[in-house]
């Protein structure tokens, strides 16, 4: 009995040693949850509405006004012609739109059948299905309000048509594949590489790369090559598959989505490579990896929920996650078939964040060499 508590005692002097295991099993599971809490939710806030009508018509002034007032909708830009709406889709300037036919209100009153257009960008089935069912539910309240001010025996009769663009059969694998493909790429790429200069220092051999005449600079890329062809087998695999099994098309330029991710390789092997310079031992590495990176990942990226709906601050702590701007060039190019411009941006801040994530890693490894 004695020897099991010395056993014990001694496991827990190990544990409290280390500091970063400590911070790492205690405090960030504590950080998950009150991140987690706020920001897993299935609501969609902000939804931007365009829309395309006569605004000397008084039942679409109605109907725009009652759209605009709504907590969880509002009005962004009027279109002069549904021919713009695909677009503003392309450039994200709107999530929705609407669009009424002609004579809108002299097809309402006081007993007639006018119709309306819901215009969803379907590349995101889930989102797409709430912001149509919000807007359908403002519509009905227009209709109500529309049925007591008329006073005949029939009643008028507003028909809104939900048309979703880039995925009308509502398949959940165009929003799901995208986020699988970043997270499968992130956590794979950053986790090799996590443990690589870890293992040169629990091995010993780390002595021979200090005293060799290659620089730190060359040291960490030469860590990066083998992984990045591994990445690049990856994702050909996982693009193969998503094409021909789930059946997901490639709208947009091929060599552009190569290139794309590519730039998203390379940040999570610097990411990687950042973990293993800072991390102690391959354990330290891989639980970083694990629960510093799957959770967030899955949470913060818009693979189950949109970022859109939380709070502002946690939507800037999303935009440090690198699957989140992966996933949305890959929507943009394989689902919505965009080109360099369109996906210029995100691909911007993953180049930046390479090369930031790069530069610390060596500056962290120059540290310890001295």
């Amino acid at each position: 009995m004695k020897e099991f508590a010395a056993s014990v005692v001694k496991e827990f002097r190990h544990i409290f040693r280390d500091k970063r295991t400590i911070l790492i099993t205690m405090a960030m599971p504590v950080v998950q949850i009150i991140l987690f809490g706020f920001a897993v939710s299935t609501e969609v806030n902000d939804v931007r509405v365009a829309f395309c009508g006569d605004m000397s018509d008084p039942a679409v002034r109605s109907v725009v006004d009652r759209i605009d007032n709504n907590g969880y909708l509002r009005i962004v830009r009027r279109l002069s012609d549904p021919g713009e709406i695909t677009g503003v889709f392309r450039r994200d300037e709107a999530d929705a739109a609407v669009c009424f036919g002609r004579n809108f209100g002299g097809n309402l009153a006081p007993s007639g059948h006018a119709q309306i257009r819901i215009i969803g960008d379907g590349s995101d089935p889930n989102t797409a299905r709430m912001i149509t069912g919000y807007i359908k539910g403002v519509i009905q309240d227009e209709q109500g309000d529309a049925e007591v001010s008329f006073t005949g025996e029939r009643k008028a009769v507003m028909s809104p048509v939900v048309q979703l663009m880039y995925n009308p059969a509502m398949k959940s694998s165009y929003n799901f594949v995208p986020g699988v493909m970043g997270l499968i790429l992130m956590l794979i790429c950053t986790m090799m590489t996590a443990v690589s200069i870890v293992r040169e220092k629990e091995t010993g051999t780390l002595e021979l790369l200090l005293v060799s005449p290659v620089r730190p600079l060359w040291i960490m890329l030469s860590k990066m090559m083998p992984y990045l062809f591994l990445s690049a087998v990856n994702f050909t695999t996982i693009l193969l598959l998503a094409h021909y099994v789930m059946k997901v098309p490639v709208n947009g330029s091929l060599f552009l989505l190569c290139v794309a991710a590519l730039d998203f390789v390379v940040t999570s092997l610097a990411l990687g490579l950042l973990i293993s310079v800072i991390s102690p031992n391959q354990k330290t590495a891989l639980l970083i990896c694990g629960m510093g990176l799957t959770m967030p990942t899955m949470i913060f990226s818009g693979i189950i929920f949109p970022c859109e709906s939380m709070p502002r601050v946690l939507q800037w702590f999303s935009d440090i996650i690198p699957a989140k701007w992966f996933i949305i060039i890959v929507k943009k190019i394989m689902i919505q078939g965009t080109g360099l411009a369109s996906a210029a941006r995100e691909m911007l801040i993953l180049t930046g964040m390479a090369a930031l994530l790069l530069a610390v890693s060596i500056k962290s490894f120059r540290t310890r060499l001295q």
